[in-house]
């Protein structure tokens, strides 16, 4: 490939028409593609990108022009054949190179026709696996990125996957023994592959879990050496909480006990105990906490069973919503300190809301003695502490089911009774003495206040106690109703969910349709419903023409 019959007189053409097919507009394609190799092909572009002619710019340009060739179906038949050159390339010392070289196994992994040729066993027998793991650990962020690419899309097929698991755990290649020989850098970008690869499919999440490899983010999380790693690893958890697979296999691992030790460590950085919260408080979010709590746990606590199977289950729930437990109880104790550091306070209050976003999230702060629902009460109706407050509002929203639909918004009766008391309990400490004193306060504030004011009425007022403050208050009324009240999208919207759902709710109740006192009430909520969100005038004024005499001089 580098002899002289590839070698081109005058670099500076090739780097004209590099330049000018790299800049040429609009998506790669094939009959580009091949009238440029036509003109330059393959051998004589690699053996200049190779001697590192002194022209300047010719390598990065050679580089993004090849990878631009390899976007396409028939730049990407030619990968086959120049494998070598892959191979130079991943261990190349330039890093447009070996990024180059990582993106060309992206595209053969994406344009091969697995029917002629397997892409995967073009790797094995090229040794390209164990290449792309070093420029992984050892390459620049763009090259580190470039592999991660490679191996993503690698995983794509079983044989792909069982180069990347391999069946021997004690292959030199397997991920876990690698990070053990990795600098913490190298350790976080394996990791962070390890998390890229968990969220591809549930097929490739379960050969991670049974590779144990979901095992060494929980050793980087016990490791208190390193916070900058933590804090990275906490970001990665962070990603898998977002997996829709993810806690699924996650519920199976000590992670909730490793978040409440997190939070509930002071000789933590302040920051690594917020970044915990946040992520125990998605984790724990909606429908995820299922997997945390079943409800068969009393059932199988209560019954003696003699299958190991069942056994084993019942002690996994006990181990799980003992955890689930933990993880409340640490963030409520944190809440309780006085000295806490405010962004740490807010990440608590938004934690405990997303917690409390599901059914029995919600269920578990109310009822839990004391209650750590109590916190986002309190600090809802606190003037004096905007952050938290505007944290606080949106969290008693979740709690109070504005997220939630159908029979999954009203709780259960110690539940509600709870909510109900706290409610009341903090209208009573205040200035303003009743709920609807308190709901009219949030509602008179900033637009963002008012925006999350609206989310927990929303909820609220599914209650029928609720309801009632509201309609004693014909200044609530007032305010959700007036359409000239909100000028942004989104707080025209909230303002009009508000108004729907109180509307929802009084005609739900007998009591108060049949009260003729409320008929102003149940008049002006209807209109409201019926204007819709936008529409601040009854009657649209459409433009009219102007005839006037002209001016002249």
């Amino acid at each position: 490939m580098e002899g002289e019959e590839f070698s081109i007189e005058n670099p500076s053409q090739l780097l004209q028409s590099a330049s000018d097919y790299v800049n040429y507009p609009g998506v790669p394609n094939d009959v580009a593609a091949k009238e440029f190799l036509d003109l330059f092909p393959l051998p004589v572009i690699i053996n200049a990108l190779q001697t590192k002619s002194e022209v300047p710019g010719l390598e990065a340009t050679l580089v993004a022009c090849l990878e631009r060739i390899f976007k396409t179906k028939y730049g990407a038949s030619f990968i086959p054949l120049y494998m070598p050159f892959v191979q130079v390339g991943l261990t190349a010392d330039s890093q447009l190179a070996r990024c180059l070289a990582c993106k060309t196994v992206s595209c053969l992994l994406e344009n091969i026709d697995e029917k002629t040729i397997s892409a995967a066993q073009l790797i094995i027998d090229n040794g390209v696996y164990p290449l792309l793991l070093d420029c992984l650990i050892n390459g620049n962020e763009q090259v580190a990125t470039a592999s991660m690419e490679a191996i993503e899309k690698l995983a794509g097929s079983q044989k792909g996957m069982e180069i990347i698991f391999p069946a021997n755990n004690s292959d030199d290649m397997h991920l876990g023994n690698l990070s053990a020989r990795c600098s913490s850098l190298g350790r976080v970008r394996v990791l962070s592959l390890i998390v890229k690869l968990f969220s591809i499919s549930r097929d490739v999440a379960l050969a991670v879990y049974n590779s144990n490899l979901l095992s060494l983010l929980e050793a980087e999380i016990r490791n208190t050496d390193d916070t900058l790693v933590s804090l990275s690893v906490l970001e990665l958890l962070s990603e898998l909480a977002e997996v829709q697979h993810g806690t699924e296999f996650l519920s199976k691992t000590t992670l909730v006990q490793l978040l409440s030790s997190t939070i509930s460590d002071m000789s933590k950085e302040d920051i690594l105990r917020s970044r915990a919260m946040m992520i125990s408080g998605r984790l724990l979010s909606n429908d995820n906490i299922n997997m945390f709590i079943d409800e068969s746990m009393p059932h199988l606590i209560s019954v003696h069973i003699e299958c190991n199977w069942f056994i084993n289950k019942a002690q996994c729930i006990l181990h799980n919503y003992s955890g689930v437990k933990t993880i409340i109880s640490v963030i409520d104790g944190r809440l309780q300190l006085e000295s806490q550091d405010l962004n740490e306070c807010e990440s608590a209050l938004e934690a405990l809301g997303q917690i409390g976003s599901s059914n029995q999230g919600a269920t578990l702060l109310l009822t839990i003695s004391p209650p750590s629902a109590r916190h986002v009460i309190d600090a809802a109706f606190d003037k004096h502490a905007r952050g938290k407050q505007l944290a606080s509002l949106h969290s008693l929203a979740n709690i109070s089911g504005e997220t939630r639909s159908g029979s999954n918004i009203i709780l259960n009766s110690e539940a509600e009774e709870t909510l109900r008391c706290l409610i009341y309990e903090a209208a009573s400490k205040s200035s303003k003495l009743t709920p609807s004193g308190l709901f009219l306060s949030v509602l008179q504030q900033d637009s963002e206040v008012r925006l999350a004011a609206y989310r927990v009425l929303t909820g609220l007022v599914a209650r029928p106690w609720c309801l009632m403050e509201i309609c004693s208050k014909q200044e609530i009324i007032n305010l959700v109703t007036d359409p000239h009240m909100e000028t942004t999208k989104i707080g025209m919207e909230a303002r009009y969910n508000c108004c729907v759902a109180i509307h929802r709710a009084f005609m739900s109740a007998s009591k108060l349709t049949g009260n003729p006192a409320l008929a102003p009430i149940a008049s002006k909520l209807q209109e409201a419903v019926s204007r819709g969100p936008y529409l601040a005038d009854k009657i649209y004024r459409e433009a009219q023409p102007m005839v006037r005499t002209a001016e002249r001089f």
